[in-house]
């Protein structure tokens, strides 16, 4: 079964190699794409597939698809320093949630003002490049809920 995964927030997209860490952009948690909000004063974040929140930090979460997918969103990098603040949540681990549904609200533009990268990393956990299709190429720019890459 193909597992459509979606722009958890509106922005430009960027290809995973062009993340500036080495975690993403090398692929060791997986293959994936990455959004950049830069210039959101304030950004909601959907939920980018259908299921279980498994993992839920304010600047990172884990849903898990039916069948098992887990895909990860990390709302900027090096945010874990920031402890929470400037990230509100509506929603908590363990939840069912929809494609689509919002979850967190966050200021990219804050986020950068802070010195760090409001690029927003949407992996495909235990994935390969081989099974995702992307629907976006880099520079184009997506809507929260359009479609980032179909995973087979």
């Amino acid at each position: 079964m193909t597992l459509r995964v979606l722009a958890p927030v509106a922005g430009k997209v960027l290809a995973l190699k062009d993340v500036p860490d080495p975690v993403f952009s090398e692929a060791i948690v997986g293959p994936g794409i990455a959004v950049d909000p830069a210039g959101a004063e304030v950004s909601e974040v959907r939920a980018p597939v259908a299921g279980t929140i498994m993992k839920f930090h304010p600047h990172a979460f884990v849903l898990v698809a039916d069948g098992g997918r887990g895909v990860l969103v990390h709302l900027g990098l090096d945010t874990v320093q920031l402890g929470g603040e400037g990230f509100t949540l509506h929603a908590q681990e363990k939840d069912k949630v929809e494609a689509g549904q919002l979850l967190v609200t966050w200021s990219p533009e804050q986020v950068a003002a802070g010195g760090r990268s409001p690029v927003t990393p949407v992996i495909a956990l235990e994935g390969t490049a081989e099974s995702l299709t992307q629907a976006v190429q880099p520079g184009d720019s997506v809507s929260a809920g359009d479609e980032l890459f179909s995973w087979a």
